[in-house]
């Protein structure tokens, strides 16, 4: 605008000084002014489309739009190849890797036949992330520290993110360069929002599957709690009993009453310890009314930890499986020992029997859904319920040997007092066999 100004000033002088000419001078001036503000006003429109251009053309969007379909299936090595190859083309990166915290599920480019899927991580710079849950920019080839011997190593530098799970790092994304030196940061805040976006998705994906799983968990108890050879072994018993002793029949009638009672009732994911204990309590009632001299229970419980929460029917079936498995089976009498403390700002249970233990060749698959016999709540059950609660660290630790016995343990993260124990913190340990 100053510039078509100082036009018209300097055409004024001229026509004041050549009046002849003030007509042509004008038509020249204006057409000038003009033609000026048509390119200033396009050259702004280019630009304006420019920055627009730039903003919308987001690799990590289109990244994650390409990527959604795999994230929603969790981390494995299909998945992982599937994302490396998307990031790998529309982030035009020489090299991808993805992995857990144990294993490369895949790698992409460069270098990828020294290092493939299915491998463990050696890189001391990837085990970092993992142990840290920090960012990593490694500049020098040198400096990943891998132990590969005779390796002509392609890859200069690498930007690591770590994967994150509900704040667990579940393994790491790898983006490297060929060159040594500074990475660009585009390529770095590309490897963020892979990872944020990853870890999003993972959270969905779990978040569903433990929706699921909670919901088959809780008609499985419920069934379990329900169990017909349960139940008519239990009648079969009280009716024994209406003949011989007709009080302790009815004492057996209320217990039995109770257990179901408190199946019925049960709703949520939670209950209170007391009640859970109160569950087994009734359950060990009626077997020992079965069994006998057979059976013998020993029971040692922190009543201070009586008012916090714990995943409703976890200890019955936990119970139920130490009695059918481990002491049904064996030709002497057996003993089921129970102790539930205090560890730190943890809750932790132990289930132990001296039955006849689980061979080496099947205690790797307790674990597996459906494995087994009967219609209880598998161990299976009661360990993904518990991870899926809790976290990873928080499953069904067994350990058991052939001909002495089984030991189930878990420990559980204190919860939410809901009332204050009027019990004190004084421990429980008794024998019960009557």
């Amino acid at each position: 605008m100053k510039m078509v100004l100082l036009q018209f000033l300097l055409l004024g002088l001229v026509v004041a000084v050549w009046p002849h000419f003030w007509l042509a001078a004008l038509v020249l001036a204006s057409v000038n002014s003009l033609t000026f503000l048509f390119l200033r006003q396009s050259e702004a429109r280019q630009r304006a489309t420019l920055r627009m251009d730039s903003q919308t053309i987001d690799p990590t969007l289109k990244i994650a739009d390409a990527a959604l379909p795999y994230m929603r299936h969790g981390l494995n090595e299909e998945t992982a190849h599937k994302i490396a190859e998307i990031i790998q083309r529309i982030g035009d990166v020489p090299a991808v890797a993805i992995t857990d915290r144990e294993r490369i599920l895949a790698f992409l480019g460069p270098g990828c036949e020294r290092h493939p899927p299915g491998g463990g991580i050696v890189t001391h710079a990837t085990k970092q992330v993992i142990l840290t849950g920090e960012i990593k920019i490694v500049e020098r080839r040198a400096d990943f520290q891998c132990p590969v011997k005779d390796c002509q190593c392609p890859l200069g530098a690498v930007v690591i993110v770590p994967l994150k799970c509900r704040d667990e790092v579940v393994g790491t994304l790898k983006l490297y360069r060929t060159e040594e030196g500074p990475l660009p940061q585009i390529m770095i805040n590309l490897a963020i929002g892979i990872a944020q976006l990853l870890g999003v998705q993972m959270e969905l994906a779990e978040l569903e599957r433990q929706s699921q799983l909670a919901m088959k968990a809780e008609l499985e108890a419920l069934r379990a709690q329900i169990n017909p050879h349960f139940l008519f072994n239990t009648l079969n018993t009280i009716v024994m009993f209406s003949r011989t002793n007709p009080e302790t029949a009815r004492r057996l009638l209320i217990r039995l009453a109770s257990f179901f009672r408190h199946a019925l009732k049960s709703t949520g994911h939670f209950t209170t310890l007391r009640e859970e204990w109160d569950c087994v309590n009734t359950y060990l009632v009626l077997e020992k009314a079965r069994f006998r001299e057979k059976l013998r229970i020993v029971r040692s419980v922190d009543k201070s930890l009586f008012d916090y929460q714990i995943p409703i029917l976890t200890l019955q079936p936990l119970v139920e499986n130490a009695i059918k498995h481990g002491i049904m089976p064996k030709v002497d009498p057996g003993t089921v020992r129970i102790a539930v403390r205090r560890v730190g700002n943890e809750m932790a249970v132990e289930i132990a029997d001296d039955g006849v233990g689980i061979p080496p060749e099947v205690l790797p698959k307790i674990f597996t859904p459906g494995f087994g016999s009967g219609s209880g709540v598998g161990l299976s059950n009661v360990n993904e319920r518990l991870k899926g609660l809790f976290g990873e660290n928080y499953g069904l630790q067994v350990t058991s040997e052939p001909n002495k016995g089984t030991v189930v343990q878990f420990r559980i993260p204190l919860a939410k007092q809901l009332s204050e124990s009027k019990e004190g913190g004084a421990l429980e340990a008794k024998s019960v066999n009557r």
